[in-house]
């Protein structure tokens, strides 16, 4: 059963950035849960016009269906795209959350409903999400590789186990410990559910996906994620293929508070007019790409787009 809820239109001043949302609920195909989803259209979209990139957006750890990205939203809308921005259980604090096989089902029947219900281009299927949904947007790319067309994940939690060891005393630890049944080392069935949901596992998937991840120098300082989660995703892509690594060294250069790159290679001091940023380390392995900018625990939704929509499957 599908419930659909008017919401409203939501104008700004610019008409090109206006856009209309609808809550709906979707029926889960793992356990037949309604679970709601946003979805975010441009000003008079039109149905019967050619088919629009789809761009699922993921909410970040405490997160869940009701947070807004404003910014993002308005700038999906003026690309024309359709935007769905799925619960997946919400918050990471139960076990049905972070990353277990129903959060997981809840993005893909998204997808897939927004497939038969729009002119989605099934070419351009686009994933973005930063933090906790940078965590769920790596993870999803190397489980669900043939799903996306380009995924883009910024300061996301790579290693969970590693994640606790920061956090142990805070919310997040406790958050932690209720999704996987307790802390990490407790007993082999807990460091499975660390081990199975964290995207680490699962990158060495997403070779051939058009990835990008991201984080801001600072992270780990002023933000909660190391970027240390961010270049060790990288690194397991790139050893998949049999791709240069990012160094310990370099890792642990970058990870000092104002760390700086001592030799740095040519293309990490590339200039990328998307980011509007200083750019410290990028790298590539195949389609993978890998960036550390000046900035914190952020997105940057415009940078975000603008890899994403550099991306087309073949016909």
């Amino acid at each position: 059963m599908l419930l659909t809820v008017f919401i409203s239109a939501l104008l700004a001043d610019d008409s090109t950035d206006a856009f209309q949302r609808e809550k709906v609920l979707i029926r889960s195909s793992i356990d037949g849960a309604e679970q709601p989803c946003y979805v975010i259209l441009p000003k008079n979209f039109d149905a019967s016009a050619a088919p629009a990139p789809l761009l699922v957006s993921l909410h970040t750890w405490s997160g869940d269906v009701e947070q807004r990205h404003p910014d993002l939203e308005r700038a999906a809308a003026r690309r024309g795209w359709i935007y769905l921005f799925p619960h997946f259980r919400g918050a990471n604090r139960t076990p049905d959350a972070c990353a277990s096989p129903r959060a997981q089902q809840d993005i893909l029947d998204a997808v897939q409903w927004a497939i038969g219900r729009f002119p989605v281009d099934t070419r351009r299927i686009y994933l973005t999400g930063a933090s906790g949904g940078g965590h769920m947007a790596m993870l999803m790319a190397g489980r669900y590789p043939r799903q996306w067309t380009a995924v883009s994940a910024w300061v996301g939690i790579s290693d969970l186990a590693a994640w606790h060891e920061k956090h142990a005393e805070s919310n997040y630890g406790e958050m932690l410990r209720q999704c996987c049944g307790g802390p990490p080392g407790e007993s082999a069935s807990i460091d499975e559910q660390y081990r199975v949901r964290s995207p680490k596992t699962w990158l060495a998937g997403a070779a051939d996906v058009a990835l990008e991840l991201a984080a801001g120098i600072h992270d780990g300082h002023t933000g909660s994620v190391p970027i240390r989660h961010t270049l060790e995703a990288f690194n397991v892509v790139a050893g998949v293929q049999n791709l240069p690594l990012i160094s310990e060294l370099e890792i642990a250069d970058l990870s000092r508070a104002d760390g700086r790159l001592e030799s740095p290679q040519s293309s990490d001091t590339a200039e990328d007019p998307s980011y509007g940023r200083s750019i410290y380390l990028r790298r590539t392995a195949g389609k993978c790409r890998v960036t550390i900018f000046e900035g914190g625990h952020e997105r940057l939704d415009e940078a975000s787009l603008e890899w994403l929509s550099r991306h087309v499957k073949p016909e």
